[in-house]
Formats: structure tokens, sequence, C-alpha cells
């Protein structure tokens, strides 16, 4: 007799191609609209589902697992990031946690480059002049940004995403430094031609650009804080592809109003889509709608890599990207 499929409950719409695959493998609930599930339906998902595929729009916390069925054994979740996940909570449950890191290091990389980019080279602000046609012409002093070869890339966070920005700082001639939790071996270091810095408020003080490449976890909120914020060149720029709860954003939004840093590009943000309305008021602050890893080839692979994840669980192996609480 054939074996039952694995149920499995998707929370938000995804590629098509993934979507197609999953319903090929399992016995699957895709998403009818791209909308965040309510409370109530994920409460419904994970009493009736024996895999929760879902996104980092879903509060996966303790209050919701404990209201899981017995048949719930693995949220395979379409991301690399698992802070909305209670992963402790759910492997006291005796239920496992996967991810898909590495998927979109590429894409997120390329991003900070372009924001790094748009900030010192003011694009924004002459795509939208541009766009209200009051370009008066080509003037030698007319829209004047910074060259951002030679100056000091600091990163904070030198994990995949943040040696993938090194590689590509170091073709613009930026001169790369980093923080990290632990400092790289020596061959990674001169790979990338790389100055660890033990303390984070010497780097700080010293870069002329900072790129938040690090995870949200408790010791990184508000990492640059007011405090640290301050210390900061007012020549210098600050961009974030990684979690806006790392930056202090009310904070950050002063010193740049007040001229105290020269500007920032922002991907993320501290409060989600709820993003602060006075730094959209200022033009030297590039604002994008989450799209670090938005290529479909990377949102693709992540799909596929859920997929592996699932049927190696299924065929009673541990899933090849299990997260465990020692990971965080």
């Amino acid at each position: 007799m054939p074996r039952e499929r694995l149920s499995v409950v998707v929370t938000r719409r995804l590629p098509e191609a993934v979507e197609t695959r999953l319903s090929e493998l399992f016995d699957v609930r895709l998403r009818e609209d791209d909308t965040p599930m309510t409370r109530a339906e994920l409460v419904e998902a994970v009493k009736t589902a024996d895999v929760l595929v879902p996104t980092l729009t879903d509060a996966i916390d303790a209050g919701l697992i404990a209201q899981a069925g017995d048949r719930l054994k693995l949220i395979a979740n379409y991301g690399a990031g698992v802070d909305h996940i209670d992963v402790a909570t759910a492997r006291q449950r005796g239920v496992l946690v996967s991810n898909t890191p590495g998927v979109v290091t590429d894409d997120t990389a390329d991003m900070t480059i372009a924001l790094i980019l748009a900030v010192t080279r003011r694009i924004p602000e002459g795509l939208a002049m541009m766009q209200r046609g009051d370009w008066p012409g080509w003037a030698p002093t007319a829209m004047l940004g910074g060259r951002i070869g030679g100056r000091r890339l600091g990163i904070l966070g030198m994990g995949r995403i943040g040696q993938a920005v090194a590689r590509r700082a170091a073709a613009f001639g930026m001169q790369v430094h980093y923080h990290n939790r632990r400092r790289l071996r020596p061959e990674i270091e001169e790979a990338h031609e790389a100055t660890y810095w033990d303390s984070l408020d010497q780097m700080v003080a010293r870069m002329d650009v900072i790129s938040i490449n690090c995870p949200s976890t408790p010791s990184t909120f508000h990492l640059m804080n007011a405090r640290r914020l301050k210390l900061m060149k007012p020549s210098a720029v600050i961009v974030n592809t990684s979690r806006g709860e790392v930056i202090d954003e009310n904070a950050l939004t002063r010193m740049i109003r007040a001229g105290e840093i020269a500007g920032a590009g922002l991907d993320v943000y501290e409060r989600g889509a709820e993003v602060n309305p006075r730094l959209r008021e200022l033009p030297n602050v590039v604002l994008l709608p989450h799209m670090g890893s938005a290529t479909v080839e990377g949102r693709i692979e992540m799909g596929e890599k859920v997929i592996i994840n699932i049927k190696t669980f299924e065929d009673g192996h541990r899933p090849p990207d299990q997260v465990v609480p020692a990971m965080l």
C-alpha cells in the first residue's frame, strides 16, 4: 500500500515552479492570496499539518507552537533567518526546524553594494529630478556625490553575506574592515584583505561606510544604538540589508536630520513595514522594500531547499538544513 503523503501547509504564495513541485510531492495546502496568515489561520495550520512552511512574516512563537497538534513534526522555514521562530520551544515539543542558508548570499551582497552606491552617488535624488522633469542640464558642481574607491568599509557581521560584501567592495577599491563575534581565520582575512577590529566602537569611529550584515539576536538588538551612532564620522554613511532591529531607527533619523551622519541606505526596518515617516522626508536616505533577496533565481533556490528538507525528513533522515538553538 502506498505511504500516505505528508500534509504540508505553506503560509505565503511562492514562485509557481516551487508550488508546482510541492504539489507533486506532498499533500500541500497553498495560499490563495499573497497576504500573511492571520493568527487563527496559523493555529489551524499547526493543528492539522505534518509540516509548516512559514516565512519571516509569520510569528511562530511559543504560544503558537503550544497549540500544535501531534502531527506537526517539521517547520521548514522559507528563508535563512529564523528569529521569527521559537526554535527552542519547537525542539522541546519534538518539532524540527529547518531553513534555507546560503541561497541569498550573493543577492543580498549585490543589494548592499547597490545601496552604498545609491547613497554616496545620490542616485535617487538624480532619478527624482529626472522624473519631475526639472533637470536644468549638466553643470560642473551639480549633484556631486562621493567616490567609493579608497573609502573604509566597516562590515558588522562577517559571515557568508559579510564576506560576499567584502569581495565586491574590494573590486570597487574599498578598504575592508570588519567586526565579528569571532575573528576569522588568518587565511580568510588575507583572502579578503580584511582588517579585524576587536572593538566595534573603535571601528565605527574610523569608517566611511558601515554595512550591517549580522543576524538578529538578543545581543544584536540596537547594537547600533544612539551612543554608537554618535561615534560615526559626520561624513560617513550606514547601510542595512540584514535586520532592522540592529539599528536604533529613531536615533538614526535624528542624527541624519541633524547632519551628524551623511546618509543611510536601508532595506530593512525596526518595525517591519512600519517605516518611520521622517525617514521618507530625507533626500540622503535610500529606502527599499526589503528586496535584498528578491531575485527570481534566489526565491526558486529557496523553495528547492525547502523541498529537499521536507523530502529528507519524509525519508526518515535529518533535514540537511536543520536549525538547533546552539546555532543561533
